[in-house]
């Protein structure tokens, strides 16, 4: 046995392992059992930051390489040189930093041949954090030794835990930067907090909700995992729930405790906003400080959004508003408007574009007959058929209504202007103001151009009655792939029933 300055040898036995998930991994890697024994006896009872040590041993420098293959929470190796090989344990150190890229792993090199191996250049030449000859080890210094670098391997973790955690937090902000709706912003939230917990959803309680400050606090749910005893979604906070928040309220801060965070964050508009997340375990001062950070991130990220769909429903309401006059103008229901922003967007869906491009035509499309305003109203409100002449004098509406918005920055106008100009054309070239052909026609003017025809048609007019559906059908069906593009037409044909439940929902 290699000469070991302790005073006690290894003729005591070695302490029982027990494996426990709350423990420091101390991997031994000695060719000499003896080494093995002694380092465990000595070690045995030793606590640092409340945690026992677990021990590892490898009697080899390729049984070390496997066990660090599988085993990344190994928070200390003590590494013999001389193995197998010579220089066994400085392969065994190239290894782990170079193949395997542990970079937390703290490594001591302890050696009963310091002239295979010379301290100064092994220091310069390996990526260890110690240099220890075996005879120079008493039992202090191995505990102060193991003090040393289990306290660096734990700040190195901590310092990991917080970068994986505000990456997560930055990555959730960047997907809720790209929410186009509160919708969609809450049907998120609870996968982004159990990313930063590193757990799954089903490991945690989450409640997110917020209040606007007024006289009568009354929380208002985003999201949640507490389902009632039905299993529905709930449509209120849970009830045990509901008193740590009242308690963040009336503080005005977040409170932290072992066992839950509730955050809490007012931001600049005057809403409250809550973050309650628990689980299984007590939740560490990382986890917290994490939490934290990111309630205050959800809550100036919900007040965006919230924003962003304010003037979203600003745009909409102004653009009924615009087509509703127009139509009012024409004596016709201001509800045609809105069916065909409905239709257009659905059938957007159904084409395959974006949900922002969808939603872009459905804010334009009521201002598809907006250059009706410039149409006389004999021409207008005219009953029976139109001659040569008025006609030519209608035709001109569609021009006009690009006109006006074609000098708009605003991306919603200028797909006005888009929309205004092509609702007219048609498929196979006959249509106006420029008889575009096929899919020379934005596929907003295509899109547009069927669910007009589709409602106009289903409706009453000041030139004729309502045509019953089916002969609307069989007229879509003759106009595919003359006035109308084919896809769009079976798009709408194979999902009638929810163009009928659309339009149920928007009456004359």
């Amino acid at each position: 046995m290699s000469e070991f300055l302790f005073d006690d040898e290894s003729n005591f036995p070695a302490p029982e392992e027990e494996p426990n998930r709350d423990t420091w991994k101390v991997l031994i890697i000695d060719d000499e059992p003896d080494i093995h024994k002694v380092t465990k006896l000595v070690l045995s009872n030793l606590i640092i930051d409340n945690k026992s040590l677990e021990f590892i041993s490898a009697y080899s420098g390729a049984e070390a390489k496997e066990i660090l293959s599988q085993n990344d929470d190994i928070a200390i190796a003590i590494v013999d040189v001389v193995m197998e090989k010579v220089d066994s344990g400085l392969e065994v150190i190239k290894f782990i930093r170079e193949d395997i890229k542990n970079r937390s792993i703290r490594l001591v090199l302890r050696t009963g041949q310091p002239g295979e191996a010379p301290e100064e250049s092994v220091i310069r030449d390996y990526d260890i954090n110690d240099y220890k000859n075996k005879t120079e080890l008493t039992d202090i210094k191995l505990k102060t030794l193991l003090y040393a670098t289990i306290r660096s391997y734990r700040d190195i973790r901590l310092i990991q835990s917080h970068k994986a955690g505000l990456e997560s937090i930055i990555d959730a902000m960047m997907h809720f930067i790209n929410c186009d709706s509160i919708t969609q912003f809450a049907s998120s939230l609870l996968t982004h907090v159990a990313n930063i917990l590193k757990i799954t959803e089903h490991q945690i309680v989450c409640c997110v909700a917020y209040s606007d400050n007024n006289q009568d606090t009354q929380f208002n749910l985003l999201a949640t995992n507490k389902n009632e005893a039905d299993d529905q979604k709930p449509i209120n906070v849970p009830k045990e729930i509901e008193p740590l928040l009242f308690d963040a309220h009336d503080q005005k801060k977040s409170i932290h405790q072992p066992e839950h965070f509730v955050g809490y964050l007012k931001t600049s508009s005057g809403r409250e906003n809550y973050l309650y997340v628990s689980r299984g375990e007590e939740l560490t001062e990382t986890e917290h400080d994490l939490l934290e950070f990111f309630a205050h991130s959800l809550a100036v990220a919900y007040d965006n959004i919230y924003m962003r769909e304010m003037v979203k429903q600003s745009q909409r309401e102004i653009s009924y508003i615009i087509g509703e006059a127009v139509e009012r103008r024409s004596k016709e229901t201001g509800s045609h408007v809105k069916r065909v922003a409905h239709y257009s967007y659905m059938l957007a869906i159904l084409y395959g574009l974006s949900e922002f491009d969808a939603d872009i035509i459905r804010l334009a499309s009521p201002l598809h007959d907006v250059g009706k305003i410039a149409i006389p109203d004999n021409i207008l409100n005219k009953p029976a058929k139109l001659d040569a002449q008025e006609w030519e004098i209608m035709q001109t509406h569609a021009q006009i209504g690009e006109d006006i918005f074609s000098q708009s920055q605003n991306e919603i106008l200028q797909m006005g202007a888009v929309i205004a100009g092509q609702h007219h054309e048609k498929w196979n070239g006959s249509g106006y103001p420029n008889r575009l052909v096929g899919e020379d026609i934005h596929i907003a003017g295509r899109i547009t151009a069927l669910a007009d025809v589709f409602d106009a048609l289903a409706s009453d007019r000041c030139y004729k009655p309502a045509w019953p559906l089916d002969k609307v059908l069989n007229l879509l069906k003759e106009e595919s792939g003359q006035h109308f593009e084919p896809k769009l037409v079976d798009l709408l044909l194979n999902n009638l029933d929810d163009f009928i439940s659309t339009r149920d929902l928007y009456p004359d």
